[in-house]
Formats: C-alpha cells, structure tokens, sequence
C-alpha cells in the first residue's frame, strides 16, 4: 500500500451518525390539526361576532394565529442537525442551526474525550467531547432513548480507533 492509500485508508469513517430532532407530528397531521383548529376558531369567533360579542371573535382569531406560530416555531427548530464522524485521524462534529448556519469542530481521536452526565431515573441529561482545551455538547436535542444508543455507539466507535495503533 502507497503512502496516500495508507493516508486515505486511515482517514475511512469508522463511525459516522447524523443526528436530527424528533418530531411526533408529521408534516400531514399538523395540517389536519390546523385545519380543524382553524374551524372551530372560525366557527366560534363568527357564532361571538354574530351575537355582539365582537372582541371575543378577534380573540379566537388570535389564538389560531398563535397556535399557527407556534408550530412554525417548533417546525423550524426541527430543522437543526449535527453529522458526526469519528476515523483514526479525526473526530468531526458538524452542527447545523435551523438558519443553515454552520459550526465545524474537529478532534484527535486519541485526545478526545467523551463525558456523559447521567441521572439515575431520567438518564443521559448531556453528551460533551473535550479534547486540546475545546469542548462541546452532542445531541442535545435527542430524546433519551436515542442519547442512550447514540452514547454507547459514539464510546464503541471512540475505542475502536484509540485500539488500532
């Protein structure tokens, strides 16, 4: 094997994971959930109006037009993602906010350490990488279940490149 081949062979993920938000409400059930909220707005705020109680029909109209921001709101933060990459030579961590801003950090596999801070009934609370004075968290956004299997793959792939020397 050439020199750039051996390069090239060390620098094949071992690991590689993308991690996104869950969200329990597809794009298809937020529409029914708008659709029906938005007529029994409708609905009562014109039944207020109707009987001259005007105000408390702009009310309801308030309230769909809050509920309506609040959903963009949470579908826009569902748009947050971090792709993470651990080889011999490097452990990339790249975030991605829901504006497609981008922030890269980068790790030697060999100095990088991962820090998992549990609680006994909830579980992981938080996942960090530290390594060469720099330090940052990994899937904040995930719910326990995928902090959990997330972790013990991240550790598995970290030990794996620290044994192949």
């Amino acid at each position: 094997m050439t020199e750039s081949n051996a390069e090239r062979a060390n620098d094949k993920p071992v690991f590689a994971a993308e991690l996104f938000p869950y969200r329990s409400l597809g794009r298809k059930g937020f529409r029914v959930l708008l659709l029906l909220s938005g007529a029994v707005c409708f609905m009562y705020g014109m039944f207020f109006i109707v009987t001259g109680a005007w105000p408390i029909g702009f009310f309801f109209g308030l309230d769909f037009a809050l509920l309506y921001g609040a959903f963009w709101l949470n579908y826009r933060s569902g748009k947050a993602r971090e792709e993470v990459t651990v080889s011999r030579t490097d452990v990339a961590i790249r975030k991605f906010a829901p504006s497609g801003r981008m922030v890269e950090h980068h790790f030697n596999p060999f100095w990088a350490r991962f820090l998992v801070r549990r609680h006994q009934e909830i579980g992981i609370l938080s996942m960090h990488i530290f390594g060469e004075g720099r330090r940052t968290d990994i899937g904040s956004f995930l719910n326990p279940d995928d902090r959990e299997s997330f972790a013990r793959a991240f550790k598995g792939a970290l030990a794996t490149v620290k044994q192949r020397i």
